[in-house]
């Protein structure tokens, strides 16, 4: 298939990007680089460096079999600061796509969207029929961009499929995380291993968890780009199916520390702050209906194998 990654210069669209081209795919990278590398682009891929409001439409006139969208703004706590950001960044951008999706009649469409969506969890592991109370203007706009989805397949067959991520983490092929703003625990506790910050901060030991601390559910990178390409396999026409994607085990904030520990050989000292405003004890995925629906199921849940491929990439960049 000839399939438009947008966004495939970030981390989870060059790892995408790479495993689609390792399928036999031919890829096209859209990205305006304002959060993407352009190293990072998988060699292999057309790159086309552009807005993806202005540039998606004439782009997809060419004739593409799919969209994978991984464009977009992701930090939490800026999309409370700047909410316009989201809004028009996440939202309106997305549905500009959507609109170049109708016209040029392209047939499929994945969408990266977020376990952010859930907010504050009633039960755990979270289910896709868990309700949807966005705690945050992120969590919001992934939202509001699924339910357009949902209407776009409605009313003019679009194939479609949005996948919640819950925690991404590792590297593939050479790529891995490397955020301008850094905000995600193992690249966080990596980089005091790195000598990049004195020590990580543990926010909250007082948490109802066996250490006191919040319990996260890790997912390896290579496995949620498998999961995409199962979703391009698996969508039908007219319908927007919707899959959480986790390991469907959870480890708290410590076992994470202790794996980093035990990977790099590092003490890594911590400190303990506050809690944080909004964090849940425990975010888990289930994954049930992912496994049942298109035979995923991730292979790699080993927490320090998940570290280990974070950690060589980390200090492969380090000394680069």
């Amino acid at each position: 298939m000839k399939l438009l990654v947008t966004g495939g210069a970030g981390y989870v669209g060059s790892v995408c990007a790479t495993r689609l081209l390792e399928s036999g795919h031919e890829v096209v990278v859209l990205d305006d680089l304002s959060t993407g590398h352009a190293d990072a682009v998988p060699d292999g891929c057309r790159f086309v460096q552009a807005d993806l409001a202005d540039a998606a439409a004439d782009l997809l006139a060419e004739g593409f079999d799919g969209v994978l969208h991984f464009a977009a703004k992701s930090l939490v706590a800026e999309s409370m600061q700047d909410p316009a950001k989201y809004w028009s960044g996440n939202v309106l951008t997305s549905l500009r796509l959507l609109e170049a999706v109708r016209h040029a009649g392209t047939p499929r469409l994945v969408f990266s969207s977020t376990a952010a969506v859930y907010g504050q969890p009633e039960q755990v592991p979270i289910p896709e029929s868990a309700p949807t109370r966005p705690t945050n203007t992120y969590g919001a706009s992934k939202l509001a961009i699924d339910h357009a989805i949902t209407s776009y397949a409605t009313a003019y067959g679009l194939s479609a499929v949005s996948l919640r991520y819950f925690n991404v983490a590792g590297a593939y092929g050479g790529f891995g995380e490397r955020h301008a703003t850094e905000t995600h625990l193992i690249p966080l506790v990596l980089q005091v291993a790195l000598g990049q910050r004195e020590a990580i901060h543990v926010y909250g030991e007082d948490y109802p968890t066996a250490d006191g601390t919040c319990i996260r559910d890790y997912i390896h990178v290579g496995d949620l780009a498998d999961a995409h390409l199962l979703a391009l396999e698996h969508a039908k026409p007219g319908s927007h199916q919707i899959y959480n994607l986790g390991s469907g085990t959870g480890f708290s904030v410590r076992q994470v520390i202790e794996a980093c520990r035990s990977v790099t050989g590092h003490p890594i000292p911590q400190e303990v702050k506050g809690r944080r405003p909004g964090d849940p004890a425990s975010l888990v995925a289930s994954s049930e209906l992912a496994q049942a629906d298109l035979g995923w199921k991730p292979r790699h849940t080993d927490l320090e194998g998940i570290v280990r491929d974070a950690w060589e990439f980390a200090r492969a960049r380090a000394t680069a």
